[in-house]
């Protein structure tokens, strides 16, 4: 392959590796929907920060907090929606059918957080960070155990 094909599959890689990315932004860089979204989800919630992605042709922004000791991110999308809630959860606190799954997906690693992931108020999966021979990973169940049709 020649030098000129290399450099140019470098560049697409580059600009659609680019055209996801989270931005870092203040509270004063949101737009007024989304600000009121943010505000009342995260009353008492202590905020870690905020960011903003522009990713298939739409904007979204997520608000990082800390909620009673355990970590509560939310997705608003420019209008203001409250797209997604991703929450952590404990382990004990699952269905025992939720369990059982995560533990039989990670197999030999080691289940080190839990979240719950609520799309437009409908708890759509669980999701579990997982380290693995050295290696950090996710799995995903659905909300009763099952095995998703596709990732959340």
């Amino acid at each position: 392959m020649s030098l000129d094909r290399w450099v140019v599959i470098g560049l697409v890689c580059c600009v659609v590796s680019a055209a996801a990315q989270e931005r870092r932004i203040t509270h004063k860089e949101l737009p007024a929907a989304v600000a009121a979204t943010i505000d009342h989800e995260t009353k008492g919630a202590t905020i870690k920060g905020f960011t903003t992605e522009r990713e298939h042709g739409r904007t979204t922004y997520e608000a990082e907090t800390i909620v009673n000791g355990h970590s509560r991110d939310i997705e608003v999308a420019q209008d203001g929606t409250l797209n997604e809630v991703e929450e952590e959860v404990s382990f004990a606190s699952l269905p025992a059918k939720v369990q059982q799954s995560l533990q039989a997906k990670a197999k030999d690693g080691k289940i080190t957080k839990v979240e719950s992931l609520t799309r437009h108020g409908k708890l759509v999966a669980f999701e579990a960070g997982i380290m693995r021979n050295g290696k950090h990973g996710e799995i995903q169940v659905g909300p009763d155990g099952g095995t998703l049709a596709h990732e959340e």
